[in-house]
């Protein structure tokens, strides 16, 4: 008989958050009063009218999912707005038990002549502290019957923009009018990677990560291999957005060219017929090897079910989705949002997705959720994560015999 698992256990197991983007994942009435306090034209009047016309529960395509940010970003051009968004964030995940999270972002579509990066930075810091140091605070998590909250930051260089999507990027374009485009994305990435890295030392921020967003199809990640290079010789961790709308090849480009040490998305990492190159003769072997090197290493793959079902109307269903092929292959695999406001969603409700559509037995489920504590850039030594890591564990083992009872772990 297989053993059920509850909501309640859902909520109030202690979860993470990896890839999440804070700019796909404001408060609806924030992103309003943020847009009318700061003279931001938005598309309609209210809630309900956003969420019909550009925050919908499906989309067409790619293109019609990223919309929204032309309105999110708009209204996260100063530092007020930036600590309120990230504070905002760290607080409605503390409200459902996530007890880590990774905050990515591109900080360069928020430069401008009076904000420059470290402010950026700062301002996404304060606010995710703030929602900290509050929790931390708490009796319970005082005396132990709750566990801390940790967050990091991960900042995002973008695999193709326009002049018009900042200051930053238009004056790029300007200083190096004769260079290719592909060119100009490589040195915003670079540029991106040594203040990362200089801020990082310098500043003391928790920037944790690297990381490489957007279209995939004809924005090679190999383009950006400078910028890698840079985060990994400074022990800069990195993922790379790969396998979401390309195939296998491009979870291998970011895994040999970037040194990713986890993939965000990974959705066609068991799809041979994706694979493009003429040059591989076999690709079902060549699959075959990919999810071996991915197991063996371990690389921790950010898995988004609403995500991908709304950017992939093609793929036929949650069914569809490879959750399951990771599952039985013992892959490290965590549950993540990608972007809260855009896609409708919480860690739960992924999480009870997960449970209701591919059939997961609660240890299925513990590896998932523990999966994320375990491959997350965690900001402090290795022996602070690893303390952390079993305060996670004795957590669960209270949760599951309230909620569950007795089950036996792999």
């Amino acid at each position: 008989m297989k053993t059920q698992i509850p909501s309640g256990y859902l909520h109030a197991l202690p979860k993470t958050d990896l890839h999440v983007h804070l700019d796909g994942s404001l408060r609806l009435s924030t992103l309003m009063e943020l847009a009318e306090s700061q003279n931001v034209d938005l598309p309609a009047d209210s809630e309900a009218e956003l969420k019909e016309k550009i925050f919908k529960p499906a989309y067409a395509d790619l293109r019609e999912y990223l919309a929204g940010f032309q309105y999110t970003v708009a209204v996260m051009q100063t530092p007020e707005a930036l600590e309120r968004v990230a504070r905002e964030l760290a607080e409605d995940n503390l409200a459902e038990n996530v007890r880590y999270l990774e905050v990515r972002f591109a900080p360069q579509l928020h430069l401008n002549e009076q904000l420059p990066m470290g402010e950026v930075l700062e301002a996404v810091t304060r606010g995710l502290r703030a929602a900290q140091t509050a929790h931390n605070r708490r009796p319970e998590v005082v005396n132990g019957k709750d566990v801390p909250f940790h967050f990091g930051i991960i900042v995002c260089a973008l695999r193709w923009f326009a002049p018009f999507m900042s200051p930053y990027y238009g004056k790029l374009f300007e200083v190096m009018s004769n260079a290719r485009e592909k060119d100009i994305f490589a040195a915003a990435s670079l540029e991106l990677a040594r203040a990362a890295v200089r801020l990082r030392e310098e500043a003391g921020l928790p920037i944790v990560g690297f990381d490489l967003a957007g279209a995939e199809d004809g924005n090679p990640a190999v383009d950006h291999k400078s910028a890698f290079l840079h985060a990994h010789r400074n022990f800069l961790r990195k993922t790379v957005h790969a396998g979401e709308a390309y195939g296998p090849e491009s979870i291998f480009q970011a895994l040999t060219e970037c040194h990713a040490d986890r993939i965000g998305h990974g959705t066609f990492l068991f799809n041979p017929e994706k694979v493009r190159d003429p040059a591989i003769r076999d690709p079902e072997h060549y699959v075959h090897q990919l999810v071996e090197s991915v197991a063996h290493r371990r690389i921790c793959v950010e898995v988004n079910l609403t995500s991908n079902l709304q950017t992939l109307p093609d793929m036929g269903g949650i069914g569809e989705h490879p959750l399951r092929l990771m599952v039985d292959h013992n892959l490290s695999a965590t549950i993540c949002t990608d972007n809260r406001l855009v896609s409708h969603t919480t860690v739960t409700r992924e999480l009870e997705l997960a449970v209701r559509h591919f059939d997961l037995t609660p240890p299925q489920l513990r590896n998932l959720v523990v999966a994320g504590f375990k491959g997350c850039f965690f900001p402090g030594d290795y022996r602070e994560k690893r303390a952390f890591v079993r305060q996670i564990l004795n957590r669960i083992d209270l949760l599951e015999a309230e909620h569950i009872g007795d089950v036996p772990h792999l």
